[in-house]
């Protein structure tokens, strides 16, 4: 994979609502570059509204890759992210364009950073039978809870709802011996069945878009009704039609879950919107925290700050690091 020899590419990440997607497309179109998603719901197909994807109006004016890749009847793993992204981070390469990766998917984000080792150690039956009872007796948010503590960034990836993979993540911690540290004592991390080192696909600037909370909240509420009305709830009815259900990783998005139970009567409509904005808002938070490890990233803080001006500070900062002119 061709990589330049001042820096190779450009990393917009920060929570839900911040406005990344406007953006990186400011960004791409100044460095002549082309968006890259990191975003483990955009990748799917039908997954429109609620997965919050760039109007076609931004789509327009800049090539996006990584987007509508897959079925949403797909389990889309991170090795199998990491494979095509890095495939269409290297056609960007190849006609001397730049990669802008945009995205609050964090570990979409770190299997570009780092070399990740997705072999890891075998899953343990025993481990995984008693994890199984757990859940059974004391229920889903419990072995979540588990998780939380041992591997909190794996949590953070994982709806608590999703027994299964919430298992298979305590298995690959207990397997490694991760115990309460998410580090081993050579400083590789694994949280869950591989490593994280230095060495990945690309070697970009990082760049963490944050706003005041309460200006997030605001945006992450206006977000939600925004997508009552641009029809969440007759585009969920329709992958429901399809067969899709809580059973897919795809359905387990926020957004779609909430409207999938308003949908199946188990509450109404104003409920279920009320629910999406508060996991809305949680994710946010633990999308925040995950990015904070990120020490070599310069903040932007878009509160007081239009995308108009963030963007003019990304690209002067990147033009004289990638030597662009």
């Amino acid at each position: 994979m061709g990589i330049r020899e001042v820096g190779d590419s450009v990393v917009i990440m920060g929570p839900t609502a911040v406005g990344k997607s406007d953006v990186a497309v400011l960004v791409a179109e100044r460095l002549g570059g082309e968006i890259v998603s990191a975003d483990s719901m955009q990748i799917y197909r039908g997954l429109d509204i609620g997965a919050a994807k760039p109007s076609a109006e931004l789509r327009a004016r800049v090539p996006h890759r990584m987007i509508d890749v897959a079925d949403p009847d797909e389990d889309y793993s991170v090795a199998r992210y990491r494979r095509a992204a890095g495939e269409a981070i290297a056609d960007v390469f190849a006609r001397s364009g730049v990669p802008v990766i945009v995205g609050g998917t964090g570990l979409y984000l770190h299997s570009l950073i780092y070399d990740m080792d997705f072999g890891g150690a075998k899953p343990d039956g025993g481990a995984r039978a008693a994890y199984e009872r757990l859940a059974s007796e004391r229920g889903a948010e419990h072995v979540h809870g588990l998780l939380a503590r041992r591997a909190p960034e794996a949590a953070a990836k994982i709806h608590p709802n999703n027994v299964k993979r919430v298992i298979r993540a305590l298995e690959r911690v207990s397997a490694n011996d991760a115990g309460e540290s998410a580090a081993d004592v050579s400083g590789a991390y694994k949280p869950f069945g591989f490593s994280l080192r230095g060495g990945g696909l690309i070697d970009p600037a990082l760049f963490l878009l944050t706003r005041e909370r309460a200006d997030l909240v605001r945006r992450i509420g206006e977000r939600v009704d925004a997508m009552m009305r641009a029809g969440l709830v007759e585009e969920t009815e329709r992958l429901a039609k399809r067969g899709l259900t809580t059973k897919h990783l795809a359905m387990l998005g926020i957004g779609y879950k909430e409207t999938l139970g308003y949908l199946n009567g188990e509450y109404g409509l104003e409920e279920a919107i009320e629910l999406i904005k508060i996991h809305t808002r949680r994710y946010a938070k633990r999308q925040t925290t995950w990015f904070k490890r990120y020490e070599d990233a310069r903040v932007v803080d878009l509160t007081a700050t239009s995308e108009s001006e963030a963007a003019a500070e990304i690209v002067a900062r990147v033009q004289p690091e990638f030597d662009l002119d």
